[in-house]
């Protein structure tokens, strides 16, 4: 998908993005190509997710709750509609495998099953777009780290058993990417707050908060705390070496993906995803964003550049 993206213009890096990892989520977890409804099953994430930020939720025309229900309608027919195809196939994707899992075992309607693929595959692109919309913003703020990360991919490559495509045991050397990503996450995760409730009463600081109290952590606070990092308003993907092993500090001190029970099922997906874009992407472009430029950023529901995040590529 990459070969496309046009170099020596200015471009929304979200747009580009984004429809790259909804391919990349329909192929890995539905065993589909998106073909021409693509850009609607996209718009149609969009709506859903503003949709939960609308103060008014009755379903009239032209507000975000109507074009969130609409956007629903459209994902739950989308999907409902490939699930007797998906019972049949002797495919080895999630979608194939839940629903001959749901109609052998039992316990899950077709309904639980849409509705389970379609979070799974919000999940799977939305929350990546976020990050990696953060990450590129980072390294053309920081473009000496575009370097450094293109030379590890390239020793990586040189090692590699096929130089164009990785393996888990490459992606497993690529460690200061590995930092980068954390970093980014860090300073910029793609969930701002993870809505809890408390399972026991507790005293915290002194307040005493009842058994089953909604409560709110805070990433860019617990990320931003001067006692576990070091100057923790500068990009400084080092700190999550070995050496140095900052977030090692506090077991709950770094959390873009939450912690214990709750804790992303999909944090190594993430991972593997987002270093396999930037092995692409860093071999065959730089990436920079104009003189004085800040990316405006909308924090709910996800992190997101409010402008699209508008950059220009070169052949590196």
């Amino acid at each position: 998908g990459l070969k496309a993206w046009p170099t020596g213009e200015t471009f929304t890096f979200f747009d580009r993005i984004k429809a790259l990892l909804l391919d990349v989520g329909a192929q890995i977890f539905f065993g589909l190509r998106m073909g021409p409804e693509a850009d609607k099953v996209n718009q149609s994430f969009i709506d859903a997710a503003d949709a939960s930020l609308a103060v008014l939720r009755l379903p009239i025309p032209g507000t975000l709750w109507y074009r969130g229900l609409r956007g629903r309608r459209y994902l739950e027919q989308f999907v409902a509609g490939l699930i007797p195809e998906k019972r049949q196939a002797d495919t080895p994707d999630f979608f194939s495998e839940l629903c001959k899992a749901a109609e052998e075992e039992g316990g899950l309607s077709d309904q639980d099953v849409t509705n389970h693929m379609i979070f799974l595959l919000f999940a799977a692109h939305d929350t990546t777009t976020s990050t990696l919309c953060s990450l590129i913003y980072l390294l053309c703020k920081h473009p000496e780290w575009q370097d450094t990360l293109a030379e590890e991919m390239d020793q990586v490559a040189a090692a590699a058993e096929h130089p164009d495509r990785l393996g888990y045991g490459d992606l497993e050397k690529m460690t200061k990417t590995g930092w980068v990503f954390r970093e980014t996450l860090r300073l910029r995760p793609a969930l701002t707050a993870f809505p809890r409730r408390t399972a026991e009463e507790v005293t915290f600081q002194g307040y005493r908060i009842p058994k089953n109290t909604l409560v709110n952590l805070s990433p860019l606070y617990t990320h931003y705390m001067p006692e576990y990092w070091s100057n923790p308003e500068r990009f400084d993907p080092e700190r999550f070496s070995d050496e140095r092993a900052e977030h090692k500090k506090h077991h709950f001190q770094w959390i873009p993906f939450g912690g214990g029970h709750h804790k992303c099922l999909g944090l190594n997906f993430a991972e593997l995803q987002t270093k396999t874009f930037l092995f692409h992407f860093l071999r065959r472009y730089r990436v920079s964003v104009r003189d004085g430029y800040e990316m405006p950023v909308q924090l709910v529901p996800l992190a997101m550049p409010k402008d699209g995040l508008p950059v220009e590529i070169s052949a590196r």
